[in-house]
């Protein structure tokens, strides 16, 4: 690479911290408000930069990587989810692609965890009743949830962030299953006291719980559709703090308004910020806006991670967590 500090574009606003440490080592460009780039800002970015940052809520797909130039060599994504960026488009191109894997993980666990009490609790109907002034006092019939201790949990998608729900799920006393591409190896699995199922619609059928944990592929794109759906009990619930577009959501908000399924907790939508307004008015759903890693020690270490990306790469060297076709 030359001697000249790399041209660096960020597409949102950073924590300050980290905001700080990029001006510092790069002649970096920053937002200057939180909004999502626009697709020609998008492309403007990169055709002037060496290194674009991008985060989620940037779609970089192959038309637009095909506007980008010879300059851009890096796009350093701030956050470990990259099927927003098309990876083989640009690995055509020469530029390499790196995320920051394993920073979210326990964040995202602890809110997955968060959703199950949530919605087996009815926790959103007494914190509304609190809020609305209409508590008459403890009734012995009121607000009847269930216990988490017992069930049958089924986690879809048994990778970091499945095995720390799992760890979680075990201190309250759940039973633990999974589906996953591959079987875990015999010492973890015991280590999680989880039983595996080779086959998805057997281990959903038979499950309480659901959380999903998968990423989002073209093999998992409504992994959950209206037939698997509707093998679950009508007393289970599901949970979604991955990726939206593995549910069939127009499928789930018909079950949870059927009656078919008792609940659901989400913290990610199959069309982003353009939520089924069905979903909204049901009393058995818990809403949050996409915030399961949204903890101040995780967006610091997203930011150290694309750092030290960014400045390997300045150095002439791979970045450690160069995203290649088998990771994904």
């Amino acid at each position: 690479m030359p001697s000249k500090r790399l041209s660096v574009v960020v597409t949102r606003r950073l924590p300050e911290a980290v905001e700080t440490r990029l001006s510092e080592l790069f002649d970096v460009s920053l937002r200057d408000d939180d909004t999502p780039m626009t697709k020609p800002e998008l492309a403007a970015a990169m055709r002037e930069a060496d290194v674009l940052v991008p985060t989620v809520t940037d779609r970089i797909d192959a038309g637009l990587i095909g506007q980008a130039g010879n300059r851009l060599k890096l796009i350093a994504n701030f956050g470990a989810g990259v099927d927003h960026i098309d990876v083989d488009t640009a690995r055509s191109r020469g530029i390499l692609v790196s995320n920051t894997p394993g920073v979210v993980t326990e964040d995202t666990a602890d809110m997955t965890l968060a959703l199950m009490l949530a919605a087996t609790r009815r926790i959103p109907e007494g914190l509304a009743t609190m809020q609305a002034g209409d508590w008459q006092g403890w009734a012995p019939t009121a607000f009847l949830g269930g216990r988490l201790g017992g069930r049958r949990l089924g986690i879809l998608g048994m990778g970091r962030i499945g095995q720390a729900v799992a760890r979680r799920a075990r201190a309250f006393g759940m039973q633990i299953h999974y589906h996953n591409r591959r079987k875990l190896r015999p010492e973890t699995e015991a280590a999680l006291e989880a039983t595996y199922w080779d086959s998805l619609d057997q281990m959903v059928a038979r499950m309480d719980i659901l959380s999903i944990n998968c990423p989002h592929t073209p093999t998992t794109f409504h992994l959950m559709n209206a037939r698997r759906l509707k093998l679950m009990k009508p007393d289970a619930v599901i949970v979604n703090t991955s990726r939206g577009e593995v549910i069939d959501e127009n499928a789930l908000v018909r079950m949870l308004r059927a009656g078919e399924l008792a609940g659901a907790g989400l913290d990610v939508y199959e069309h982003g910020t353009d939520i089924n307004p069905d979903l909204r008015n049901l009393p058995n759903v818990v809403l949050l806006p996409h915030m399961g890693s949204a903890t101040r020690e995780g967006r610091l270490e997203m930011g150290e991670k694309v750092i030290i990306n960014v400045k390997t790469f300045a150095d002439g060297h791979r970045p450690p967590d160069q995203v290649v076709p088998a990771m994904l």
